[in-house]
């Protein structure tokens, strides 16, 4: 399961939530690593759910599965972002990969200088995405505060954080190599022959006589045991698969 990562490669967060333009919403200003335009990375794996030309080419990103909040919530998370002078290579429906580039900052709409404003929603895109606060501004729906719902790690150089604080993911973890398709290699060793016990054996003296010749044959071979193999080596607290053919053995340490 995904945890939601800052998008941005350098945080610069340069108007807060809760004030002036961002009043009753929690939107936050990102404003990259200078006056120039940089890009941002999407969050999580998601589909965009909707695009608003008219403004400020707001665009909709929904996480195509639940996701772990900061504050412990498991659920779907949708954000919104503004002001990319050119959103040409996106449309309703488009799939984007976690990490990859989809969004830049500029200053289409009610903008000045380069940056993308930023929401999050707790769960799926509700509605029209967004409504009129209290304050007179279109906010997302379901907001809830950017520190709850998105993480930190090592690959983000942190420039002014506003004050706030991200949670951060562990660095053993974030910077574990990825690995692709990790089925891991075990080592071929042949299935002994064993006899074959009936469920409706009408002779006890039989189960008997199996019986001791199971433990015969783990007595004969004991002395051929495979010594354990290192085989594999964790990198990091995580789940792994494994995949076994037929009378393979796997050896953990």
């Amino acid at each position: 399961m995904e945890k939601p990562l800052y998008p941005s490669p350098y945080m610069r967060i340069t108007q807060g939530y809760m004030v002036g333009t961002h009043k009753d919403s929690y939107a936050i200003d990102e404003a990259g690593s200078d006056s120039g335009i940089d890009y941002i990375n999407a969050p999580f794996t998601g589909i965009v759910k909707k695009i608003y030309t008219a403004d400020a080419n707001e665009v909709w990103l929904e996480s195509t599965q639940p996701v772990i909040y900061p504050d412990g919530t498991v659920d779907y998370m949708t954000m919104l972002f503004a002001h990319d002078n050119d959103i040409s290579n996106l449309f309703v429906g488009k799939v984007i990969a976690k990490g990859e580039r989809f969004y830049e900052e500029g200053t289409k709409g009610n903008a000045s200088g380069n940056h993308i404003h930023m929401e999050c929603g707790k769960g799926k895109f509700t509605g029209s995405g967004w409504h009129l606060n209290s304050a007179g501004f279109w906010s997302i729906n379901n907001a809830k505060n950017p520190t709850d719902c998105l993480w930190v790690d090592d690959s983000i150089k942190i420039l002014n954080s506003n004050g706030y604080t991200f949670k951060k993911i562990e660095s053993s973890v974030s910077n574990a190599p990825v690995v692709e398709n990790p089925i891991v290699s075990v080592i071929d060793v042949p299935i002994t022959e064993k006899p074959v016990v009936e469920e409706n054996s009408s002779s006890s003296s039989d189960n008997n006589s199996v019986e001791e010749n199971n433990s015969n044959n783990n007595d004969s071979n004991s002395s051929d045991k495979v010594n354990p193999k290192l085989i594999f080596t964790c990198v990091a607290d995580d789940t792994y698969a494994i995949k076994l053919k037929k009378g393979q053995k796997l050896y953990l340490s």
